[in-house]
């Protein structure tokens, strides 16, 4: 039975993956660099902004230390934000769906991205209090494919529901990522998986898939998930 939906951000919510693979190459670039789409889609996406400049270190056999990541996430999130402020990224049939799950279901968002990121985007798109609970960069130390954001969320949910108790197999996960597939499944959580960062076909680790939230119904959801 369906009781609440975690929503990740980035790719899901906003048409934002572009805009982080623009902003990750320039800060890279800036250091002499050179981050390629190619790379960026298939070995960093879905990874928080720490994961996915450590990664690129490690891979590219730079030093990994705090210092430079901490410096190139400082230098991103700025650059991320400033663009972010003059442009809306919200994903056709996103805001209908929030708004249709909200009168049924507890939401939270569970995301790699930083919260003041997050909650600008949503006031901007008018759905920010459709969500009870927000999991961002900030409050987790592992992000995914690692569970963590997952269970923070649900038992944030939990926690502000007065009485309320909800499982993890009663919670569905709305992804867009290989990681972040892995990570829900790894908190025991069904997933929808849509298909804005990647085909379809390579999300078939998901519980289903969509070519597009717009195309998603709530009945639907319960049938083909829950039986």
């Amino acid at each position: 039975m369906l009781r609440a939906i975690i929503f990740d951000f980035d790719g899901v919510i906003a048409d934002s993956e572009p805009i982080h693979f623009a902003v990750f190459q320039g800060v890279l670039g800036e250091k002499g660099w050179f981050l390629s789409q190619e790379e960026y889609y298939a070995n960093y996406l879905g990874y928080d902004d720490k994961g996915c400049f450590a990664a690129f270190l490690a891979a590219h056999g730079h030093p990994v230390t705090q210092a430079t990541i901490d410096d190139l996430v400082d230098r991103k999130a700025t650059a991320y934000f400033d663009y972010i402020k003059k442009r809306s990224v919200i994903f056709p049939g996103v805001c209908e769906l929030i708004h249709e799950a909200a009168t049924k279901h507890p939401l939270a968002v569970c995301s790699g991205a930083l919260r003041h990121e997050i909650e600008f985007i949503l006031e901007q798109a008018g759905v920010r209090k459709a969500f009870e609970h927000i999991t961002s960069a900030e409050d987790v130390m592992h992000g995914k494919p690692n569970p963590e954001g997952f269970l923070h969320a649900l038992a944030a949910l939990n926690r502000q529901g007065a009485g309320r108790f909800i499982a993890p197999g009663e919670c569905l996960v709305i992804e867009d990522s290989l990681p972040g597939i892995r990570g829900a499944h790894a908190a025991g959580m069904k997933v929808l998986a849509v298909a804005n960062t990647h085909r379809v076909e390579e999300l078939e680790e998901a519980d289903a898939v969509t070519s597009s939230l717009a195309d998603v119904t709530l009945p639907e959801l319960y049938h083909r998930l829950w039986g």
